[in-house]
Protein backbone atom coordinates (compact mmCIF):
# COMPACT_ATOMS: atom_id res chain seq x y z
CA UNK A 1 0.00 0.00 0.00
CA UNK A 2 1.46 3.30 -1.12
CA UNK A 3 -0.24 6.29 0.51
CA UNK A 4 0.13 9.97 -0.33
CA UNK A 5 -1.07 11.97 2.68
CA UNK A 6 -2.66 15.43 2.40
CA UNK A 7 -2.88 17.65 5.50
CA UNK A 8 -2.18 21.21 6.62
CA UNK A 9 -3.17 21.64 10.28
CA UNK A 10 -2.45 20.31 13.75
CA UNK A 11 -5.47 18.03 13.36
CA UNK A 12 -3.60 16.26 10.55
CA UNK A 13 -0.48 15.36 12.51
CA UNK A 14 -1.60 12.48 14.80
CA UNK A 15 -3.35 10.95 11.78
CA UNK A 16 -0.18 11.17 9.70
CA UNK A 17 1.93 9.74 12.52
CA UNK A 18 -0.38 6.72 12.82
CA UNK A 19 0.16 5.60 9.21
CA UNK A 20 3.83 6.42 8.61
CA UNK A 21 4.70 2.87 7.40
CA UNK A 22 2.25 3.32 4.50
CA UNK A 23 3.16 6.91 3.54
CA UNK A 24 5.50 7.68 0.64
CA UNK A 25 4.87 11.43 0.45
CA UNK A 26 3.14 14.26 2.34
CA UNK A 27 1.37 17.06 0.47
CA UNK A 28 0.72 20.23 2.48
CA UNK A 29 -0.03 23.90 1.90
CA UNK A 30 2.89 26.28 1.73
CA UNK A 31 3.90 28.09 4.90
CA UNK A 32 3.07 31.76 5.35
CA UNK A 33 5.42 34.74 5.79
CA UNK A 34 5.76 35.72 9.45
CA UNK A 35 7.63 38.25 11.56
CA UNK A 36 9.03 41.65 10.69
CA UNK A 37 11.10 40.23 7.85
CA UNK A 38 8.11 38.32 6.45
CA UNK A 39 10.25 35.20 6.24
CA UNK A 40 8.48 32.07 5.01
CA UNK A 41 7.87 29.77 7.97
CA UNK A 42 7.33 26.04 7.48
CA UNK A 43 3.84 24.82 8.32
CA UNK A 44 3.37 22.45 11.25
CA UNK A 45 2.61 19.47 9.00
CA UNK A 46 5.82 20.03 7.03
CA UNK A 47 7.79 20.16 10.27
CA UNK A 48 6.16 16.93 11.46
CA UNK A 49 6.75 15.17 8.13
CA UNK A 50 10.38 16.28 8.05
CA UNK A 51 10.88 14.92 11.57
CA UNK A 52 9.42 11.62 10.35
CA UNK A 53 11.83 11.72 7.36
CA UNK A 54 9.02 11.77 4.83
CA UNK A 55 9.24 13.62 1.48
CA UNK A 56 7.12 16.78 1.37
CA UNK A 57 5.39 18.52 -1.54
CA UNK A 58 4.24 22.06 -0.70
CA UNK A 59 1.54 23.61 -2.86
CA UNK A 60 -0.63 26.69 -3.17
CA UNK A 61 -2.84 25.25 -5.91
CA UNK A 62 -3.06 22.23 -8.16
CA UNK A 63 -1.02 22.75 -11.33
CA UNK A 64 0.69 20.49 -13.87
CA UNK A 65 3.97 20.54 -11.96
CA UNK A 66 2.21 19.38 -8.79
CA UNK A 67 0.49 16.61 -10.73
CA UNK A 68 3.81 15.27 -11.97
CA UNK A 69 5.34 15.42 -8.49
CA UNK A 70 2.48 13.45 -6.95
CA UNK A 71 2.17 10.97 -9.82
CA UNK A 72 5.89 10.19 -9.48
CA UNK A 73 5.15 8.44 -6.19
CA UNK A 74 2.69 6.08 -7.93
CA UNK A 75 0.17 6.26 -5.08
CA UNK A 76 -2.39 3.55 -4.52
CA UNK A 77 -4.35 5.60 -1.96
CA UNK A 78 -4.82 9.24 -0.98
CA UNK A 79 -5.56 9.95 2.69
CA UNK A 80 -6.78 13.52 3.24
CA UNK A 81 -7.19 15.11 6.68
CA UNK A 82 -7.72 18.87 7.13
CA UNK A 83 -5.88 19.79 3.93
CA UNK A 84 -7.54 23.14 3.29
CA UNK A 85 -7.73 23.03 -0.52
CA UNK A 86 -10.30 21.48 -2.83
CA UNK A 87 -8.65 18.59 -4.66
CA UNK A 88 -9.76 18.60 -8.33
CA UNK A 89 -11.28 15.59 -9.99
CA UNK A 90 -8.24 14.80 -12.13
CA UNK A 91 -6.09 14.61 -9.00
CA UNK A 92 -8.59 12.36 -7.22
CA UNK A 93 -8.20 9.92 -10.11
CA UNK A 94 -4.43 9.62 -9.63
CA UNK A 95 -4.35 6.91 -6.90
CA UNK A 96 -4.95 3.42 -8.27
CA UNK A 97 -7.31 2.45 -5.43
CA UNK A 98 -8.89 5.79 -4.62
CA UNK A 99 -9.00 8.81 -2.26
CA UNK A 100 -10.23 8.76 1.36
CA UNK A 101 -11.04 11.81 3.48
CA UNK A 102 -11.07 11.95 7.30
CA UNK A 103 -13.72 14.50 8.31
CA UNK A 104 -14.44 15.55 11.93
CA UNK A 105 -18.23 15.50 11.92
CA UNK A 106 -21.12 13.10 11.44
CA UNK A 107 -21.63 13.73 7.74
CA UNK A 108 -23.78 14.92 6.06
CA UNK A 109 -23.97 17.34 9.02
CA UNK A 110 -21.32 20.07 9.03
CA UNK A 111 -19.70 19.75 5.64
CA UNK A 112 -17.05 22.36 4.99
CA UNK A 113 -13.94 23.83 6.64
CA UNK A 114 -14.98 24.37 10.28
CA UNK A 115 -17.15 21.49 11.58
CA UNK A 116 -15.59 21.35 15.05
CA UNK A 117 -16.04 25.07 15.71
CA UNK A 118 -19.69 25.03 14.71
CA UNK A 119 -20.51 21.89 16.69
CA UNK A 120 -19.20 23.68 19.78
CA UNK A 121 -20.77 27.06 18.98
CA UNK A 122 -24.16 25.46 18.34
CA UNK A 123 -24.04 23.63 21.66
CA UNK A 124 -24.17 20.11 20.20
CA UNK A 125 -23.89 17.23 22.66
CA UNK A 126 -22.11 14.96 20.21
CA UNK A 127 -20.15 14.99 16.99
CA UNK A 128 -17.98 12.35 15.36
CA UNK A 129 -15.59 11.24 12.67
CA UNK A 130 -16.47 10.13 9.17
CA UNK A 131 -14.24 8.48 6.57
CA UNK A 132 -15.57 9.07 3.06
CA UNK A 133 -14.64 7.98 -0.43
CA UNK A 134 -13.90 11.35 -1.98
CA UNK A 135 -15.48 12.83 -5.08
CA UNK A 136 -15.14 16.29 -6.62
CA UNK A 137 -17.88 17.76 -4.39
CA UNK A 138 -16.94 19.02 -0.93
CA UNK A 139 -17.41 16.35 1.75
CA UNK A 140 -20.15 14.68 -0.30
CA UNK A 141 -18.63 11.25 -0.96
CA UNK A 142 -19.94 7.88 0.16
CA UNK A 143 -19.47 7.04 3.85
CA UNK A 144 -16.94 4.27 4.53
CA UNK A 145 -16.82 4.54 8.33
CA UNK A 146 -18.54 6.68 10.95
CA UNK A 147 -18.28 6.92 14.72
CA UNK A 148 -19.97 9.18 17.27
CA UNK A 149 -17.89 11.11 19.82
CA UNK A 150 -19.41 12.90 22.83
CA UNK A 151 -18.79 16.61 23.35
CA UNK A 152 -17.94 17.32 26.99
CA UNK A 153 -19.38 20.44 28.69
CA UNK A 154 -15.93 22.03 29.03
CA UNK A 155 -14.60 21.04 25.60
CA UNK A 156 -12.90 23.72 23.53
CA UNK A 157 -11.77 23.69 19.92
CA UNK A 158 -8.36 22.55 21.13
CA UNK A 159 -9.51 19.64 23.31
CA UNK A 160 -12.22 18.38 20.95
CA UNK A 161 -10.02 18.65 17.86
CA UNK A 162 -7.28 16.71 19.63
CA UNK A 163 -9.69 13.97 20.71
CA UNK A 164 -11.21 13.60 17.24
CA UNK A 165 -7.78 13.55 15.62
CA UNK A 166 -6.39 10.93 18.00
CA UNK A 167 -9.46 8.73 17.67
CA UNK A 168 -9.14 8.90 13.88
CA UNK A 169 -5.48 7.94 14.26
CA UNK A 170 -6.43 4.89 16.32
CA UNK A 171 -8.83 3.62 13.67
CA UNK A 172 -7.03 4.48 10.44
CA UNK A 173 -4.17 1.91 10.37
CA UNK A 174 -6.59 -1.03 10.61
CA UNK A 175 -8.89 0.70 8.12
CA UNK A 176 -6.03 0.89 5.61
CA UNK A 177 -5.07 -2.72 6.26
CA UNK A 178 -8.63 -3.72 5.44
CA UNK A 179 -8.42 -1.80 2.16
CA UNK A 180 -5.13 -3.54 1.46
CA UNK A 181 -6.78 -6.96 1.83
CA UNK A 182 -10.32 -6.38 0.57
CA UNK A 183 -10.06 -3.24 -1.55
CA UNK A 184 -11.84 0.09 -1.14
CA UNK A 185 -15.59 -0.37 -0.68
CA UNK A 186 -18.15 1.78 -2.46
CA UNK A 187 -19.59 2.92 0.86
CA UNK A 188 -23.01 4.28 1.80
CA UNK A 189 -24.30 7.34 -0.08
CA UNK A 190 -24.99 10.37 2.11
CA UNK A 191 -28.47 11.86 2.36
CA UNK A 192 -27.69 15.12 0.59
CA UNK A 193 -31.05 16.63 1.59
CA UNK A 194 -29.88 16.54 5.22
CA UNK A 195 -26.52 18.18 4.48
CA UNK A 196 -25.51 21.30 6.40
CA UNK A 197 -22.53 23.48 5.55
CA UNK A 198 -20.07 25.34 7.77
CA UNK A 199 -18.72 28.71 6.65
CA UNK A 200 -15.04 29.49 7.07
CA UNK A 201 -14.22 31.16 10.38
CA UNK A 202 -13.30 34.85 10.07
CA UNK A 203 -11.70 37.25 12.54
CA UNK A 204 -14.92 39.24 12.72
CA UNK A 205 -16.76 36.21 14.11
CA UNK A 206 -14.71 36.53 17.29
CA UNK A 207 -16.34 39.81 18.33
CA UNK A 208 -18.63 39.29 21.32
CA UNK A 209 -22.17 40.67 21.16
CA UNK A 210 -23.04 41.19 24.81
CA UNK A 211 -26.77 41.39 24.03
CA UNK A 212 -26.66 37.64 23.39
CA UNK A 213 -27.06 35.20 26.25
CA UNK A 214 -24.24 34.06 28.51
CA UNK A 215 -24.57 30.45 27.37
CA UNK A 216 -24.14 31.34 23.70
CA UNK A 217 -21.19 33.63 24.42
CA UNK A 218 -19.48 30.91 26.46
CA UNK A 219 -19.89 28.53 23.52
CA UNK A 220 -18.45 31.14 21.15
CA UNK A 221 -15.39 31.51 23.40
CA UNK A 222 -14.80 27.74 23.51
CA UNK A 223 -15.29 27.37 19.75
CA UNK A 224 -12.86 30.15 18.79
CA UNK A 225 -10.22 29.76 21.50
CA UNK A 226 -7.43 28.84 19.05
CA UNK A 227 -8.29 31.46 16.40
CA UNK A 228 -9.37 34.20 16.17
CA UNK A 229 -10.20 34.09 19.91
CA UNK A 230 -13.38 35.75 21.16
CA UNK A 231 -12.81 39.42 21.89
CA UNK A 232 -14.41 42.60 23.14
CA UNK A 233 -12.99 46.03 24.05
CA UNK A 234 -11.85 47.47 27.38
CA UNK A 235 -11.17 51.22 27.55
CA UNK A 236 -10.69 51.27 23.78
CA UNK A 237 -8.24 48.34 23.62
CA UNK A 238 -8.91 44.85 22.30
CA UNK A 239 -9.66 42.47 25.17
CA UNK A 240 -9.48 38.76 24.36
CA UNK A 241 -11.33 36.17 26.43
CA UNK A 242 -9.96 32.62 26.46
CA UNK A 243 -12.03 30.96 29.18
CA UNK A 244 -15.47 31.71 30.59
CA UNK A 245 -18.63 29.99 31.78
CA UNK A 246 -22.31 30.87 31.93
CA UNK A 247 -23.95 31.22 35.32
CA UNK A 248 -27.56 30.31 35.96
CA UNK A 249 -29.86 33.07 37.22
CA UNK A 250 -29.67 36.84 36.91
CA UNK A 251 -29.34 38.05 40.55
CA UNK A 252 -32.08 40.54 39.74
CA UNK A 253 -29.69 42.64 37.63
CA UNK A 254 -31.85 42.73 34.49
CA UNK A 255 -31.68 46.52 34.26
CA UNK A 256 -27.91 46.57 33.67
CA UNK A 257 -26.50 47.29 30.23
CA UNK A 258 -25.14 44.11 28.57
CA UNK A 259 -21.35 44.05 28.89
CA UNK A 260 -21.32 45.58 32.37
CA UNK A 261 -18.76 44.11 34.80
CA UNK A 262 -20.87 43.30 37.84
CA UNK A 263 -18.37 41.83 40.24
CA UNK A 264 -14.72 40.83 40.67
CA UNK A 265 -13.77 37.70 42.65
CA UNK A 266 -11.09 35.00 42.72
CA UNK A 267 -12.86 33.01 39.99
CA UNK A 268 -12.80 35.99 37.64
CA UNK A 269 -15.07 38.76 36.41
CA UNK A 270 -18.86 38.50 36.35
CA UNK A 271 -20.23 40.23 33.25
CA UNK A 272 -23.89 40.89 32.59
CA UNK A 273 -25.17 39.73 29.18
CA UNK A 274 -28.46 39.82 27.32
CA UNK A 275 -29.50 36.73 29.30
CA UNK A 276 -27.58 35.71 32.40
CA UNK A 277 -24.09 36.21 33.77
CA UNK A 278 -20.80 35.26 32.14
CA UNK A 279 -17.91 34.51 34.51
CA UNK A 280 -14.71 35.42 32.65
CA UNK A 281 -11.61 33.55 33.88
CA UNK A 282 -8.71 34.05 31.42
CA UNK A 283 -8.08 37.26 29.46
CA UNK A 284 -5.51 39.17 27.46
CA UNK A 285 -5.50 42.94 27.03
CA UNK A 286 -4.03 44.19 23.76
CA UNK A 287 -0.18 44.17 23.81
CA UNK A 288 -0.16 42.41 27.20
CA UNK A 289 0.32 38.78 28.19
CA UNK A 290 -2.48 36.32 28.82
CA UNK A 291 -3.48 36.07 32.50
CA UNK A 292 -6.18 35.05 34.92
CA UNK A 293 -8.99 37.59 35.03
CA UNK A 294 -8.52 38.02 38.79
CA UNK A 295 -4.87 38.99 38.26
CA UNK A 296 -5.96 41.43 35.57
CA UNK A 297 -8.44 42.95 38.01
CA UNK A 298 -5.73 43.44 40.65
CA UNK A 299 -3.90 45.70 38.21
CA UNK A 300 -7.05 47.61 37.21
CA UNK A 301 -8.90 48.87 40.26
CA UNK A 302 -12.54 49.87 40.12
CA UNK A 303 -13.60 47.42 37.41
CA UNK A 304 -17.11 46.89 38.79
CA UNK A 305 -19.50 49.01 36.75
CA UNK A 306 -17.23 49.34 33.73
CA UNK A 307 -18.76 48.31 30.40
CA UNK A 308 -17.09 46.02 27.88
CA UNK A 309 -17.96 46.56 24.25
CA UNK A 310 -17.25 49.03 21.49
CA UNK A 311 -13.74 50.53 21.08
Amino acid sequence: MNVVFFGSSGFSIPILESIVPFVSCVVTRKGKPKGRGYLLEDGEVKRAATALRLPVVEIESFKDQVAHEIEAYKPSLFVVASFGLIIPRWALEVPSIGPVNVHPSLLPKYRGPSPIQWALWNGDKETGITFIRMNEKMDAGNVLYQETVAIEPDDTLITLSDRLSRRSAEILPEFIQDIRVHGLKEGMPQNHEEATFTPIITKEMGKIDWTRGATEIARQIRALVAWPTAYTFFDGSMFKIFDASAEQGDRGEGSLRPGTIMDVHRNGLDVWTGAGILTVRVVQLQSRKRMKAYDFARGHRGLAGKILGEP
